[in-house]
């Protein structure tokens, strides 16, 4: 499970058309299957409200609210871009997971990344969306109800990478990464495979590696192909999104193949001991 975090920026439609895979409309109502979490204060808005649910560009607008009614809040560096987009992609290996396993992982990367803190009566809007497979979006507005401006944790990848390993653990996920065990008593140098798995690993980083960018890339370009109309559009949309997963699927191998060459080798069994060990009874 790994968590990025996108730009942010001034609308919150962008980000839910990216989560969602498609354009917003004023027609498609998204039910508890689709926002499968958000913020608490959302419950006083639907308390009395007798449509139930609601569609995407009313979920949109809901993100963008808080510009209205605070328009000159801002951060510290005088920045409006309030809106905050997160996402997380599961391993292609991993197993479906169910609503409630979902809404879970939401609540608690929201914990972590600082937009949902517990018991605090004013905070911002956001919501969880499960469009995709294995896929999650948090998006969120970081203007307060209050109007202050929600500050983010300063390490708040860090945060959020930590807590994506537990979640791995926890509803027993393929993990990114798995370290090989320690042993206090090796301790090798930078060897020829070392410095070849780093520069794997580079390759592979999901910040800042080659690929994450060109992921990146084919991504953007998919959801803007996919707001044209035609179903060559939409094909092509398909491909794209299709190449993305490969490409997500080759960082993972990378990963996987830079592990490998700094495990330590297992050492040989002395001749003695592999004789005793086929030596019949």
């Amino acid at each position: 499970m790994i968590p990025r975090l996108h730009e942010q920026t001034h609308r919150p439609h962008d980000p839910l058309e990216e989560a969602l895979g498609r354009p917003v409309s004023p027609n498609e109502g998204l039910t508890e299957h689709t926002i499968i979490a958000h913020w608490p204060g959302l419950d006083y808005f639907t308390l009395d409200d007798e449509q139930r649910i609601w569609t995407s560009v009313q979920w949109a607008e809901h993100l963008e609210d808080p510009y209205l009614e605070h328009p000159f809040a801002a951060s510290p560096d005088d920045d409006r871009r309030a809106i905050l987009h997160l996402d997380v992609r599961l391993h292609p290996d991993d197993r479906e997971l169910t609503g409630p396993e979902w809404a879970e992982v939401a609540q608690r990367l929201a914990r972590a990344a600082g937009i949902e803190i517990p018991g605090k009566e004013h905070g911002c809007r956001w919501i969880a969306v499960q469009a995709q497979p294995g896929r999650l979006d948090l998006i969120a507005n970081l203007i307060h109800l209050d109007g202050a401006w929600h500050a983010l944790p300063a390490d708040n990848l860090r945060r959020l990478a930590q807590e994506a390993r537990r979640i791995e653990q926890d509803l027993h996920l393929v993990p990114v990464r798995s370290d090989p065990p320690s042993r206090p008593a090796v301790r090798a140098a930078l060897t020829a495979s070392a410095q070849l798995a780093t520069i794997l690993t580079q390759l592979a980083d999901e910040q800042a590696g080659p690929l994450a960018a060109v992921r990146g890339l084919v991504e953007h370009t998919s959801h803007r192909i996919a707001r044209q109309p035609g179903a060559a559009s939409a094909d092509t949309a398909h491909r794209l999104e299709l190449i993305a997963r490969r490409l997500y699927a080759i960082q993972q191998d990378l990963d996987a193949t830079a592990n490998r060459l700094v495990q330590p080798r297992a050492v040989p069994a002395p001749d003695a001991v592999r004789h005793n060990a086929h030596r019949s009874p």
